[in-house]
């Protein structure tokens, strides 16, 4: 069952093991955790809970273990997830990922099948899948990011017709991805990987890669990276759109973390090649000012300004 009906108070195992998916949280995914402080408990450990087993999913598929090992991993963590689904998860389960990610199912009508996509995603990177279009990269992006936004909206809810929500939630996961891919730019090269669309590659002259954190000899990287801000950008209006359907915690939730990922593309557009020299992040302080912006709610009335002004 996903989310059909409520679930009574937290029992303490419960609770230790949302404790658990919480410290997760805090240590590998210092962004998401920041966004998801302004949340209520029950929304913070239900979201905390969807970034464990997401974070588990990944470690598979960013691991060193050989491919063929990794792909029975996945299938067994998928198995896993059939018996989340299926309410198969007794609270002294020695999995605390399995009993917080069961309990929050219970509370929420989360699309777990969003999960079923991440493992899509990931047996891709193990497969090494290219992408060699947009279009290619987006159906990868759909999978390991836009699949988490429709999940998350299972657990913030909406406030009045849900419209377009999904779509929404989905077109940001695909722009807080697309400025991931960007910032992980050295990081994917030193593990062989690049995400970018070969075809973009080959425009800008960077179809050699970006080993050793240089760009190719004679390539255009700056254009290159000024061309995916600007289809990074175009996400981010369009998902922006989900802000006003959202109460007030949930959209400073979402409005937090995409905004420090906006302005971490903000950074990355005024000096493409510090993606090549490492990881490009905020200051404490900047975030901080992104969270408040988005408790006012300044951000969903900006958008919901904008999107009335278009209506004939």
């Amino acid at each position: 069952m996903e989310g059909t009906a409520h679930a009574s108070a937290p029992s303490a195992q419960v609770l230790a093991a949302y404790s658990y998916c919480e410290a997760v949280t805090g240590t590998q995914a210092r962004n998401f955790a920041y966004g998801i402080r302004l949340l209520p408990t029950d929304k913070r450990q239900a979201m905390s809970a969807l970034y464990a087993f997401s974070r588990r999913v990944d470690d598979i598929g960013d691991g060193t273990l050989a491919p063929d090992a990794k792909l029975a991993r996945l299938e067994d963590t998928r198995a896993l997830l059939g018996r989340v689904r299926a309410g198969e998860i007794e609270e002294d389960d020695t999995d605390p990922v399995a009993v917080a990610l069961a309990h929050a199912a219970r509370r929420f009508p989360i699309p777990l099948g969003g999960l079923d996509e991440l493992i899509d995603g990931v047996l891709m990177d193990v497969r090494g899948e290219e992408y060699e279009t947009w279009d290619d990269l987006k159906a990868y992006c759909r999978c390991v990011a836009g699949a988490i936004g429709r999940l998350s909206l299972g657990v913030f809810g909406t406030v009045g017709p849900a419209g377009r929500a999904d779509e929404y939630a989905d077109t940001l996961g695909l722009a807080l991805q697309l400025t991931n891919i960007l910032r992980d730019v050295r990081e994917d090269a030193g593990n062989g990987r690049t995400y970018l669309p070969a075809e973009d590659l080959a425009k800008f002259g960077c179809s050699e890669g970006f080993q050793g954190g240089r760009a190719p000899a004679g390539s255009d990287f700056a254009g290159l990276v000024h061309h995916e801000v600007r289809r990074a950008r175009a996400l981010f209006t369009e998902g922006y759109r989900l802000l006003p359907m959202l109460d007030r915690r949930s959209g400073a939730c979402v409005a937090a973390m995409a905004g420090i990922y906006r302005r971490l593309l903000d950074r990355i557009e005024r000096e493409p090649e510090a993606v090549l020299r490492g990881r490009v992040s905020l200051p404490t302080h900047e975030k901080a000012y992104v969270a408040v912006r988005g408790l006012s709610g300044l951000d969903a009335r900006t958008v919901s300004r904008r999107t009335a002004r278009r209506r004939p």
